[in-house]
């Protein structure tokens, strides 16, 4: 399944279309809320992250004429009960996070995604990196290997390297050694440098990052699968928040200057809207691999 025809936006040779609701003027944001609580869980911890973060706190601030407080969580688990739970009104969340915390919270709405810089659209892949050492060359070689995830709750770092490894008759309780739940990319980047495993799935952005700080040199470490397109992580919140409110939230971070846009630790250009029907194939994935471990 390509996964790149769930998003809504394929052609980046158009500029984002007029949408009506966001074109409809208004004033600025409700007076009922005076303050926006995010919670975020960055893919790289780095200072690079805080001062990005930290500029989308100000333009956000700026921009709708409250109090905005951001949160950088330190797990996936964390960062879906803060917003199912209501202790904050937004969040970035991955693609499986934000499918499972829908399951638990219908009153959930993911608004916008990034478009990575790279390659100007709007979704990223997972990759399968070894190294070279421990003689690892194809998939078929894994078996045996001491392997790293991201977490559970992960669509680049769990999701989609084990539904392709399944689909490639790996079974990973059964096939691998050790099985290492890092909590972050980065985290898993830095389990595969010390030797903690053989192997690990994060994202290709990450992996990009260490490969640009030098930390995965060619000559020690080798990328042996990269997945279809994933659409990008959302910026999901409350659907019970004021519709006014939504709407000068969506044109604040449509209009948001390049820049503001890194949060995940991918070099970014904007964002651009979507909708629930755009994670439909992370849904369908999900499901077909709860249904497979339950059988096993």
């Amino acid at each position: 399944m390509l996964l790149g025809n769930a998003c809504s936006v394929t052609n980046v040779d158009s500029p984002i279309q007029s949408n009506p609701v966001l074109d409809s003027p208004t004033e600025t944001a409700s007076p009922s809320l005076t303050r926006l609580k995010i919670a975020i869980l960055p893919s790289v911890s780095s200072e690079q992250q805080k001062q990005r973060i930290q500029r989308l706190d100000e333009y956000l601030e700026q921009r709708l004429g409250i109090s905005v407080e951001i949160q950088l969580t330190p797990s996936y688990a964390e960062t879906v009960d803060l917003l199912v739970e209501e202790k904050v009104q937004m969040a970035y969340l991955g693609p499986l996070t934000y499918i499972q915390a829908k399951e638990r919270n219908p009153n959930l709405e993911p608004i916008v995604a990034h478009i990575e810089k790279r390659t100007g659209r709007p979704w990223y892949s997972s990759v399968i990196i070894v190294n070279k050492n421990s003689g690892i060359e194809t998939i078929e070689d894994l078996v045996g290997a001491r392997f790293g995830f991201v977490s559970p709750s992960s669509t680049s770092g769990f999701l989609m390297p084990t539904s392709y490894l399944i689909e490639n008759g790996i079974n990973p309780p059964e096939d691998f050694t050790v099985i290492e739940y890092a909590g972050g990319h980065d985290k898993n980047a830095t389990a595969l440098i010390t030797g903690k495993v053989d192997a690990i799935a994060i994202d290709y952005p990450t992996y990009l990052e260490f490969k640009n700080w030098n930390k995965f040199p060619t000559e020690e470490y080798q990328v042996i699968w990269e997945s279809d397109p994933i659409p990008n992580a959302p910026m999901v919140i409350s659907s019970e928040l004021p519709v006014d409110f939504k709407i000068e939230l969506k044109k604040a971070l449509i209009d948001s200057p390049e820049g503001l846009v890194g949060i995940s630790g991918i070099e970014s250009s904007g964002y651009t809207l979507v909708s629930d029907e755009d994670y439909e194939a992370i849904r369908i994935m999900q499901k077909r691999l709860q249904k497979n471990q339950s059988s096993t």
